[in-house]
Formats: C-alpha cells, structure tokens, sequence
C-alpha cells in the first residue's frame, strides 16, 4: 500500500473546490481583502542573488482565521499533478505565507530551516526587523488603522530590541524619522499572542542593549536625586563612562530619557504626513510557471475603498489643524498678555539711555564712532540689559545708592548710571573684540535671565515665576522650606493665573514628606497668602491645590491637607466654608485609614463650626461628633473632646439649641441604649455618649452664667477675688476652660461671686436656663442611673465621673441644694422605710455608688466626709438588716477602695459594722474585709483590719466567724509579712481543728471554696503545708459522710478546688502523700455521686501517677505539675471535653490553667 504524505493534504481542500478561481498570488489578507504586510527595509521578499533553489517539498496545512482556506496546498497539488519533477521553493513558500499573514506558520518554517542547518535570508530579515511588528501612528485618532496602498492596515505590537530601535526617531529633532517604515497588517488575535510569548525570539540582552540602557537608568537616576543609587551603579558597571553617550557604541544620536520613552512606549508614533505606508507583494514572475494551476484572480474594486482613505486623511489634517489653531490662540493669549505689561511699563518715563560720548568729547576718534558701552535696553524699558556690558571702574553716582525702600516711581525716575571712559584710541571693534573675552553666556535659558536685570516690582515677580520651578526642584529636601516666603510673595503678585497656580502647585508638593514643622511653616504661609489675595482667590487658587492631595498615597501629605482646611476657614466665602469644605473634611473622616489624619480632620471640623452660620447644617454637626466619638483611635477621640465638641456646644449656644436639642439628643440615646441592652449593654456606646455628656457641662455652666439674672450687674471694677485653682475640675483643653468661653477670668469670676449670691440668698425664681438644669436634667440623670446594671463597674465609673464633674463645675451650694436633696428623697435612707421582708430596691441599684463616689466626695471638708460615713453605714445596716444583695456596697467599695484618699474612712465604715450590734451587719463587715484588703497596704492591713476579724472570728454567732474566712483567705493571698500570715494561719487551723467546728457544713464549704480562690496564688510552703494536706483531710472525712446532700456538696467544692490546684508545681512527697489520696477519695465520692466527673478524676489520678513513677524526670524538675504531665492524647481529649460538659460554678474552673504570677 502506497504510504500517504501528509504535506500532500490541506485542511482546506472543501473551500479550495469552492473557491476555484482564487490563487496563491492574491493580495486578499486572512481579514476579508486586507493588504499583505509592508516589506522590511531592504525588501525581504526579493529572493537573493545567490540564493540556492531549496528542495524542500511543502504544502501548508493551516486555514486563515476567518475560515477561508488557503489555496497553496492546492496549487501545489495541482503542480505536482502537472508536472512530477517540479519542486516548489522553499523561498516561493515563505514569501506567500509573508503576504497572506500566517506569520506563526512562516514563523515555524523558519525555525525548522534552522534547526535543520539551514536559514533562509528571507524569514530571517523579516523576523530580525522590529518594524514589521510596531503599531505605526500615521492614523486618525478614532481608529486604529494606518492607510496602505491596498486599504487600511492593523497594526500589532511587537517586542522590540533597544539596538534595533530607531532612536532617531524619538530624539529631540522630531524630524529625524527612518524613511522605510513597514508594518505587518493584524493576524488573529491568538496567534499574536502566541507570537509575543514565544520563547524562541526572547533573545538574550546584546552588550550594546546593556550599555544603552545602562546609561538611560543612570541618567534617570541622577534626575531624580537617587544620587547614592547612581554611584553604586556606577561601581558595579565601571567598564562604561556614564558621562559620554558616544561610549555607548551605538551609532545614532542619545534617545530621550526613560520617562519620555514611557510615557510614548503605548503612544502610535507620528509620521510625516509626506510619508506613505507601503506593502510589498510577489510578482508571478517570482514564482515558477508550472507551480500555479489556477486562474489569476480579479482586481477588486477600489473605488469606494480610495474614497474611505481620503476621508480618514481629511478628517485627520482637520484634527491637526485644529491643534494647531489652540495651541496658535494660546500664544495670542499669552503675547497680549505681555503687550499689556510692557504698555503699563513704557507708561512711566523711560530710564536715559546710557551715553558716555558727552564725557569723552575731546577724543574725535571716540565721539564719531559708536560706543560699545552704550547699549540701549532691549525691552522697551522693561529690562536693562547687561549683555556686553563691561565691569564699571568706578563708583556709581550717590543717588543710585538711595534705600531700597524708595518708591517703585523713585526707582523708574532715576538718573542714568554714568561710567568713566579711558582715554584710549581703541578701535570700537577691537574693544569689542577684547570684552568678547569676558566669559558670559546669554544663550541659554539661565544665561537670559542673568543677563538682564528686572528694574520694577512686576518684572521681578515675573522673573521669579520663571525661575522658581527651576530652582526648587535643585534645593536640598531639609532646606526647601527656605523658599516658602519666596513661592507665596510670588504667587501673590504675579499678573498670570497660570503661573499662580503652579507656583502654589510648587508650594504644596514643596518637600515629598513633610515633617510637624515644615507643614506648620506651609500652613503660616498658606493663611498669610489668604490674608493678602481674600477670599475669592483663596477658593479659587488654594482650594484645588488641597482636592489634588485629598487621596495622596503619603499621610503627611493628606495631613497638610486637613489642617489647611482648618486654617483657611476664617478666610473662605461662608457659602464654601460650610458645603465644599465640610465635605471634603468628611470624606477624609470616613475614608482615611491614618489615626493622624483623623485627628487633624476633627480638629479642622471644630474651627469650621466655630465660624459656621448656616443653622441647617446642626444635624449634619451633630452625625460628624457621634462619627469622630466612635473612631477606634483614641487621639481621634481626644481631638473631638478638646476642639470638637467646645466648638459644637459655641455654636449650638449661639442657636439657643444646647439645652433644648444637643444634650436631650445624648440623653435620648442613653436612654435607649439602656432599653435595647437590659441583659448586655453596649458599654462602649455608653461611655461614647456619657463622654460627650461631660465634655458639655462646661459650656452648659456658661450658659448658666450667661443668662442669670445678675449678669446685667456684674462689674468688673473694684477689687474682684481670684478665682481658686480647685474651683474647677481640670479642662481638657483650652476650650473648655469656663473663663474662656467666658471671655475673661476677671468677668467669670465676677459672676461666680453673684451666683453663689443669688443661689444662697436670692433662689432661682426667673433663672430658666438653670431651672432646667435642676427641674429637667437632674431627675432625667438620676432616673437613668437607677436603670444601670449596678456589677457593671465600668458604667458605674463613668456615670461617678460625670456627677462629679457636674457638682464641682456647679459649685457647692448647687450640690448641696440642688443635687443632694434629690438624691436622698430617691434613696430614702430612714429606718422606718427599711421592709425586712424585701428589702428596699433603690439601695440595690447602681444609684447607690453613684451618689457615693460622684456627689458625696466631690468635697473632702469634714462635714462631707462624715456624711460619706454616714451614708455608708446606713446602707450597710439597712441591706444587711433587709437581707438584700450587697452589690450595691460592694460597688461602693471598690470604687472608693481604688483611691488610696478613702482607705482610712471604710475602714471606719467597717468598723462601724464590726461593733454593730445586729450579727446581720457584723456578716456584713466582715465580707466587705475581703474587697478592701486587696487594695489596702500591708500597714493598714495588720492594725486595723486583721484584728477586726481575728474580733469578728470569735464572734458568738457561727455565720459571722465563717463570713471571716474569705477575708484570711485573700490575706493569704495578697500580704507578704510573716507575722501576719502566721496568725491568719493559726485562725484558720483553729477552724480545721477545733472539734465544735466538725459538723459545721457551711464552714468547711467556704474554707475549700476560699482554699480553691486562693491556692494557686498563695506562698508555696502555705499551700504545700496546709493547705493541701487539710484537703486530703476534708476529702477523706466525707467518704464517712452519710448525708447526701451534704456529702455531694463538699464532693463538688472539691472537684473545683483540685481542679484550681492542678496548675501548681507541688512537691513529690506532698503530690504522693496528700494530693494524690486526695484525689482518690475523691473519685470515691465521684463514683457514687458524679459519673461524668469521676472520669476526669480518674484521668488526673493516672496522670499523676505516671509522672510520680518517672522518677528520672521528676528529680531532674524537682517539681511537677498536674497540667504539664497530662501528655496522653486520650486522656487530654477526654479530660477537655468533660469539662466543657460541667455545670459547676466555674468560679474555681476560672483557674484551672492559671500559674501563680
């Protein structure tokens, strides 16, 4: 059978029989009629001279992408069927797959030829020219075509090499453009992308690539003042000087610098519009006469194509001219700009030529001819020109030495400057010739400007908006703001707008980072500019510059911003002040990721609404406190309470809304925060809107002041008495000082003087603005207050602070008449009140210590420290006579407890209880004990509290000796004095050992609860000596226990309290004679008792023996613990999740993994 060759085949013989008459030779791209792709330079589709007839027999087998096949394979068949002895070039074959576009199949050809030793010139000079693969720009702007002779031709992008770029053509010139340019037209979408990604022509970098673009980084690292990184590139290519282009070795001019090619790396370049696109195609004559079996293919009507290539070439020129006539009228603009100014200067009198022939008469040489010397101004005045001028000899005349404050009129009416001639008989050309030697340079930009000497203000500030942006960028970052007095008095004087906002441009992307005292430098200069040019020009030439910043990616930068807004509030249009600028300061607040930013923008928001007048924007003020109150960060939160908020409450005064909207709105928010939250409140949310509240007391204080009856008679003659120092609490800042709102310390203490007068003689008859403070805000206050949640400690200590703020910005007699009263008849403190069937209510809630630490100790003369006492003791008795929970006192004490100032008087309270003659409030004390020792030093702790309960421990009623134990135990806890721990140690083994306590149930439960609280943090030798060889005991004893009840109770008090142990180090001889029997009876009691929690004793108890019978371990740690040697997976997991099943207490579980500290 004969064998088959694939190459004999096409893919496309169906479209081939279809399409009869269509030949190899068609100049129809792949893209419906698309033209051919132009030829490289030098015309690689000509076959060379000498180049040799290949054998190779080849049929493409590829269909074009829009679905048309190829004819190639069937003309080839055709000719081979004609004529077995023909063989079709190999160069015949890369020129038709070059003119029909299929570059990946020329592209594989290629380099089979060279994998098999053989290379074509053809495909070789087309792959190795970038011109074939480059998006030309020789296109109007709509489309991304170019006009070849044929019709529009796509362009596709190529990787291109630095060597074989044409540089010239981005040089400087701009005319210096290759005279061949060619392009391939567009081939499929996804044999472009193969073709840009393949590997084969990812050629490695050429030396001359290396050096080229070596120089252009050093280059651009030098521009940019990466001075450090350029001299280490430098080192480590030190067989190249930077200095030279010409080393480079490339023989075409020095291409722009990287960020020009950048910016134009996507850019279709332009090309001179008398250049043309050409494309290049095969004439039959190149192909053999017997390799073509079809009929040459008809001429396409061009007609309408040609008229599309006229209307794309027409609609680009009119895009060209119209540039051309905007950027024409621009410089129309800017040249009758300048006519004005010159105008304005020939308007004054013109400076006298300089004329030195008059001082030289005698010389005839001299006086005919034309003085070098003598060179009129080149600028109508506007200038005196240096150029060619020679260095004076001798001094000036005296009145050009005038002060340099004269007049800009003194200035243009002064004589001419006059300079002595030698008597010489030079020739003028010779001098001339001769001063030519004086190294000057006019030419260049710099050159220019020196040459010439501005002799009015205008013209110097022009002068310096033309050099600033030049000398900026040259400044050294850390003395850049050196230049600020000079950038704003610029762009405060100079005529064009233009030039204005680039020099502010300049001055706020002055330094890249700049630092608390550049920026406060920028700010000073930025207000005195506002100061100067007003508000017009404050909006229209500042305001955009800081949009431009809002998002910059540095904080410093985002932060000059938000401080600018502030600074140039005073000096804005009201209009701006209060919607462009109060939005932008809120977006930043809601956007911003850096705390400092947010600060500055809060403070920003407080200077704006000190200078706001539009009352629509409350609400709007009111959402931004609550939004900064809510910032995580706490200095963001510190600007509202110091600038914020004082501001706010100005303006809201002004409005007559401080006490009839902003302080009901918080309160109406408390209000409901407590509703929403009964069994979790949100306690941030509260001290968020109780802080606000106290932050407003002071300006609420003002108000006060501010509409008293006796504010038309306050005098501030006379001898006023200084304010003292504690009259108030500390301000947080500035403006919340009362006497700052205010006005003075002399008018605010004038008028505290009459309004202590008229509350203690005179009342508050006509005083409304504090009729609703007492009549309004104190009942609402005190209501709230009494719906705390008195365990919570936190709201508990906010709620204090407030009262207390609020009674020592008030005063004393305001407290005592006003505050107090209403707090008593809320409390109702006398004994015939007291039910001792249900105890009274209000003393259980959390009013209890807010009027204790926040009204009561406001003042510590002796009369407020004996009522403190007083009313400590009597809730003290009427909740222990009443049987009600303690927390209320319990709160009290630890609140008070926390400053070291009430040590002293609870432990008078206490005492008071100790020698009460109701056991009831003897129990009491003795439990209040527990929650002052911790807090109490060790001197206080041994005279006064330890005898009180070794008192109360020999007490005649049982409940008030056990209430003892809790209190021994957190001195055991907490006291370091030997003595002292001796003698709790001895009480509490006279409770373990005293045969009238063995049946005492109650006793035993709170010593293994107190022993379970306070063994992990006790001294070792107390827990390892007593404490758990009295566990072993009591656990021991309950195994005999025949009550139950009794026996289960002592079993879990114990589980909890081994369980709180397990964490300690303890001995071997302590863990193998008294913790582990322990643990065994326990699991005795377990197994009878608790299923579920005998497995995790049984879990412990083989820990502990595995650890005891590893004796090398244990000796070489010395101690061990029970929570590091349950090493077993099983055991762990067992153990773990069986407590996770327990519902005990948890008080002692709480422990479990806690080590003594």
């Amino acid at each position: 059978m004969a064998s088959v060759n694939p190459f004999n085949l096409s893919d496309s013989e169906e479209e081939a029989e279809r399409r009869p008459n269509e030949t190899v030779d068609t100049a129809r791209s792949p893209r419906h009629g698309a033209p051919g792709p132009p030829p490289p330079p030098g015309n690689p589709f000509s076959p060379p001279a000498d180049a040799e007839p290949p054998t190779l027999l080849l049929s493409s087998n590829r269909t074009s992408p829009s679905g048309e096949g190829i004819s190639l394979s069937a003309a080839a068949s055709s000719a081979m069927a004609g004529s077995a002895e023909t063989r079709v070039s190999v160069d015949v074959i890369a020129a038709q797959l070059l003119r029909d576009q299929y570059i990946l199949t020329a592209l594989e050809l290629h380099t089979e030829l060279l994998e098999g030793g053989r290379e074509l010139p053809r495909l070789r000079d087309y792959f190795s020219n970038p011109g074939n693969f480059e998006r030309q720009s020789g296109t109007p702007p709509a489309k991304d075509q170019v006009l070849g002779p044929g019709g529009p031709l796509n362009r596709a992008n190529s990787i291109s090499t630095l060597d074989s770029l044409d540089f010239a053509r981005y040089s400087d010139d701009g005319n210096r453009e290759s005279d061949e340019r060619v392009a391939e037209s567009e081939g499929p979408s996804q044999e472009r992308k193969n073709f840009k990604s393949s590997p084969e022509i990812q050629e490695p970098i050429r030396p001359l690539e290396k050096r080229a673009l070596n120089f252009l980084v050093n280059e651009y690292l030098l521009k940019n003042e990466c001075k450090l990184s350029s001299i280490t590139f430098s080192d480590e290519n030190d067989d190249q000087d930077f200095e030279l282009w010409d080393d480079v070795g490339l023989n075409i001019p020095k291409p722009p610098d990287l960020l020009h090619l950048y910016r134009n790396c996507g850019t279709p370049l332009s090309s001179p519009r008398s250049m043309a696109d050409v494309s290049v195609g095969m004439d039959l004559g190149d192909l053999p006469g017997n390799c073509i079996t079809q009929d040459p293919p008809k001429k396409p009507d061009l007609s309408q194509q040609q008229q599309n290539e006229v209307v794309q070439e027409l609609e680009y020129q009119i895009s060209l001219l119209d540039n051309e006539k905007q950027s024409l009228a621009e410089q129309i603009k800017k040249l009758q700009s300048e006519i004005q100014t010159l105008k304005r200067t020939v308007s004054s009198p013109p400076p006298t030529t300089l004329d030195l022939s008059s001082q030289n008469t005698s010389n005839p040489c001299s006086s005919s001819t034309t003085d070098p010397l003598s060179v009129p101004p080149t600028d109508n005045g506007k200038y005196l020109d240096i150029r060619g001028v020679a260095e004076p000899e001798s001094a000036p005349d005296p009145a050009s030495t005038q002060k340099t404050s004269q007049s800009h009129n003194e200035l243009k009416s002064r004589p001419a400057v006059q300079f002595d001639k030698p008597n010489r008989k030079l020739s003028p050309a010779f001098q001339q010739a001769l001063l030519s030697f004086c190294r000057m340079c006019s030419d260049s930009r710099l050159g220019a400007e020196v040459s010439r000497i501005a002799d009015s203000e205008e013209s110097v500030m022009l002068m310096l908006g033309r050099c600033l942006p030049h000398i900026v960028p040259n400044v050294l970052l850390a003395k850049r703001e050196e230049l600020i007095p000079l950038i704003l008095c610029t762009a405060c004087l100079h005529p064009e707008p233009k030039e204005r906002d680039q020099l502010l441009h300049i001055l706020f992307n002055l330094i890249k980072r700049p630092d608390d005292e550049q920026r406060q430098m920028i700010l000073t200069g930025c207000v005195a500019f506002a100061r100067h040019v007003g508000p017009t020009r404050v909006e229209a030439e500042l305001l955009p510059q800081c949009w431009e910043q809002i998002n910059h990616k540095y904080p410093e930068r985002r932060l000059l911003v938000a401080e600018s807004c502030g600074a140039l509030a005073p000096y804005l249009p009201k209009e701006i002040r209060s919607s462009l600028v109060l939005s932008i300061l809120q977006q930043m607040l809601t956007e911003d990721k850096a705390d400092m930013v947010r600060e500055a923008v809060v403070k920003s928001l407080g200077i704006i609404m000190g200078f706001i007048d539009d009352a629509d924007k409350y609400s709007q003020g009111f959402e931004l406190m609550l939004m900064s109150l809510g910032d995580p960060s706490e200095r963001v939160v510190s600007a509202v309470h110091q600038v914020f908020i004082p501001a706010f409450a100005a303006w809201t005064t002004e409005l007559g809304t401080l006490q009839s909207a902003l302080i009901p709105s918080l309160l109406a928010r408390i209000e409901k925060l407590l509703m929403q939250g009964e069994h979790s409140l949100d306690e941030h949310k509260l001290h968020v809107f109780l802080s606000a509240l106290q932050s407003l007391i002071p300006p609420l204080f003002a108000v006060v002041l501010q509409n008293a009856p006796f504010t038309s008679r306050a005098k501030l003659h006379g001898d006023i008495p200084a304010i003292e120092v504690t009259r108030f609490p500390r301000p947080a800042s500035p403006l919340q000082d009362v006497a700052t709102i205010i006005g003075s310390r002399e008018t605010l203490s004038a008028l505290l003087l009459l309004y202590d007068h008229q509350l203690e003689h005179e009342g508050t008859t006509g005083w409304e603005s504090l009729l609703w403070v007492v009549n309004q805000l104190l009942p609402l206050l005190i209501d709230i207050v009494g719906r705390i949640n008195v365990s919570s400690s936190t709201c508990v200590h906010e709620f204090s602070r407030f009262f207390w703020r609020l009674c020592r910005t008030f005063g004393k007699i305001f407290t005592n008449t006003k505050v107090k009263p209403q707090f008593q008849e809320i409390l109702r403190l006398s004994e015939e009140d007291v039910d001792a069937s249900v105890g009274n209510g209000i003393l259980t809630k959390a009013t209890v210590p807010i009027y204790a630490t926040g009204v009561l100790t406001c003042y510590n003369q002796d009369e407020d420290r004996k009522l403190l006492v007083g009313f400590l003791e009597d809730v003290m008795t009427t909740l222990s006579l009443s049987h009600a929970p303690l927390d209320s006192l319990k709160a009290s004490f630890v609140e008070l407890g926390a400053n070291p100032v009430y040590h002293e008087l609870l432990l008078t309270v206490l005492w008071y209880g100790v020698v009460h003659t109701s056991a009831l409030v003897r129990c009491t004390a003795a439990r209040m004990f527990e929650l002052l020792v911790k807090g109490v030093n060790e001197t206080l702790v041994a005279q006064r509290v330890a005898p009180a309960l070794i008192t109360l421990s020999s007490d005649p009623e049982i409940s008030v000796r056990i209430s003892t134990i809790p209190a021994f135990g957190t001195i055991m806890e907490t006291v370091t004095q030997k003595e002292l721990l001796e003698r709790v140690k001895m009480q509490l083994a006279s409770f373990l050992e005293d045969p009238q306590y063995q049946d005492q149930h109650s006793l035993h439960m709170e010593i293994i609860r107190t022993f379970g609280r306070v063994g992990p943090n006790a001294e070792p030798r107390f827990r390892d000596d007593f404490v758990l060889p009295h566990l072993h005991k009591l656990a021991l004893g309950n195994n005999s226990q025949s009550v139950e009840s009794k026996r289960i109770d002592i079993a879990m008090q114990l589980f909890e309290a081994y369980s709180a142990l397990s964490c300690c180090f303890i001995s071997e001889d302590v863990m193998i004679n008294h913790f582990l029997p322990g643990l065994r009876c326990l699991r005795t009691d377990m197994e009878q008792l608790s299923p579920e929690h005998e497995v995790i004793l049984s879990s412990m108890v083989k820990e502990c023996e595995i650890k005891v019978e590893n004796r090398g371990m244990a000796d070489a740690q010395g101690s061990m613990s029970i929570a590091s040697s349950l090493v077993g997976e099983d055991a762990k997991t067992k153990f773990l999740s069986k407590m996770g099943q327990l519902t005990t207490s948890g008080a002692m579980l709480a422990n479990v993994f806690q080590r003594k500290k």
